[in-house]
């Protein structure tokens, strides 16, 4: 391989950018929105010849130009991103690749997880990741036999009554149900908060068991934005990869039932529903749409609470949350949060 420069492209170097954009087109590939590093890499002229990306643990926009192809860019494009990850201190990566280059990135320690057949192949370079992720699970919950189990999925940002109905009635309906807390770092509740807000408002429930999410469900791992042409084709591979993942954890643990709430407010989750809908019963999973619940005529919604913090409404706030959500609230340890949704322009979900 020739010796060719690589390294960081800055938002200010718009040549770079551009060159970068139209490498991506030439390649089927759109620059995703969602992107905390640009690498690219030069030939002697300084034009782009090879690209990669990152954003939180994955790696996004893998590309180069044709006439290169075949002379290792790749690689050192993919092994620089690496050790950027690395002294980020992120060592369990995903990254999308398209059907016909799983091959090359197994070669690079890449392993599958799941795909859509002809379009894209999620991947991880953790040999056994998910299977040890499976079997963590299956470890900490109870055997399924002969028992009706369903499943939840919650952000809970922050954990409100219709969060807490939804599991009561989930946890009424069925002998086990799992709860699985959307762990990543990507709201403006920090997740260890989120998540104890969930447990002290779901502990009246024996048959409920917490999970961590992972980078395995609803992550921005499992958001390969960067090869769809418009934002619903975004939304729905993404909701795609996420029920075939979904699908081998309900088959490790019995799940034959997830509950979601139907969605008024955002579209990404109204395209969630939909697909799920749609799918999982071809899966032998059963997808039950729980009306929304009400306070004073209004629908509960996080979105709701977060805009109603940010108004300093606090009356409004209490009558959407659990006790145990608003007493965090009225604590002094909730400041820097208070804080940081009322700096927030926009509170509402997309």
């Amino acid at each position: 391989m020739s010796d060719y420069a690589v390294g960081e492209v800055y938002p200010s170097d718009q040549k770079s950018l551009a060159e970068i954009d139209t490498l991506l087109q030439a390649e089927g590939i759109r620059r995703d929105k969602n992107l905390d590093y640009i690498c690219a890499m030069y030939d002697d002229e300084m034009n782009v010849i090879a690209t990669g990306s990152c954003f939180g643990n994955s790696l996004r926009c893998l590309a180069v130009a044709s006439e290169y192809q075949g002379e290792g860019l790749m690689n050192a494009v993919v092994t620089h991103l690496i050790n950027v990850q690395f002294e980020r201190g992120n060592t369990h990566l995903f990254l999308y690749t398209k059907y016909d280059s799983a091959k090359f990135f197994q070669s690079l320690g890449f392993y599958e997880i799941t795909r859509i057949d002809g379009q894209i192949v999620f991947m991880e370079n953790k040999r056994n990741g998910f299977r040890d992720y499976l079997n963590k699970l299956t470890q900490a919950s109870p055997a399924p036999d002969g028992k009706r189990v369903a499943a939840l999925v919650m952000n809970a940002n922050p954990f409100t009554l219709g969060h807490q109905y939804l599991a009561e009635k989930a946890a009424a309906e069925n002998d086990i149900v799992h709860l699985f807390m959307v762990s990543e770092e990507q709201s403006l509740i920090p997740y260890a908060v989120r998540k104890r807000l969930i447990l002290a408002g779901t502990a009246h429930l024996p048959n409920l068991y917490c999970h961590d999410s992972g980078s395995y469900i609803i992550s921005s791992a499992t958001f390969p934005s960067y090869f769809q042409p418009d934002d619903n084709a975004v939304i729905e591979s993404n909701a795609l990869i996420d029920i075939r993942i979904f699908t081998q954890i309900a088959a490790a643990l019995g799940i034959r039932r997830r509950y979601v709430g139907d969605e008024p407010f955002s579209r990404v989750t109204a395209i969630y529903n939909r697909i799920m809908q749609s799918r999982l019963p071809e899966c032998g999973i059963e997808c039950i749409v729980v009306p929304r619940k009400s306070a004073d005529g209004h629908i509960i919604s996080a979105s709701g609470v977060r805009q109603a913090i940010k108004d300093n409404d606090f009356a409004a706030v209490q009558r959407m949350v659990p006790a145990t959500t608003f007493e965090f609230f009225s604590g002094p340890e909730a400041g820097p949060i208070i804080e940081r949704i009322r700096q927030t322009q926009n509170v509402r979900h997309y």
